[in-house]
Formats: C-alpha cells, sequence, structure tokens
C-alpha cells in the first residue's frame, strides 16, 4: 500500500509541476522571460485556461491525499 500512494505521490508531483508551468503568467514573472507575456487577454479565461485550473485543482487533491495517506500509513507501521 505504500508503495502504491509512493508512485502516485512521484506522478502527481511531476503532473503538478508541469500543469502549474503550463498557467497563464499574470506578468512580471518567470512566464514573461519566456514571451509569456507579449499574448494580452481579451476579457476572461477560455475554457481551455478553466479546464487546465480544475485539472490542476483535481491533482493536487490527488498530491494532498497520498501525502496525508503515506503519512497515516507511516505513523501506523512505525
Amino acid at each position: 500500500m505504500v508503495l502504491f500512494f509512493s508512485v502516485v505521490l512521484a506522478i502527481s508531483s511531476l503532473l503538478m509541476i508541469v500543469l502549474v508551468l503550463m498557467h497563464k503568467g499574470r506578468g512580471g514573472g518567470l512566464s514573461d522571460m519566456f514571451g509569456g507575456g507579449v499574448s494580452s487577454s481579451l476579457g476572461g479565461s477560455s475554457v481551455a485556461e478553466r479546464n487546465l485550473d480544475r485539472i490542476t485543482v483535481g491533482f493536487a487533491v490527488i498530491w494532498a491525499v497520498c501525502v496525508v495517506a503515506l503519512g497515516l500509513l507511516l505513523k501506523v507501521a512505525n
């Protein structure tokens, strides 16, 4: 069980990094260094941005559940 949660935690951590880096910058950050600040938003979030937000939150919940589960499992094991 510990191995399962460890693998899921590692995969969700890597996916969280990728998903966060895919978000559009709000200006003044690292995204401006790589040309992210060139595009202008024309009123609100697009469907793709909202879906990316939902997917990111979903993986954040999976990540948090794995951290709590591993903490409980390792506490019980000791």
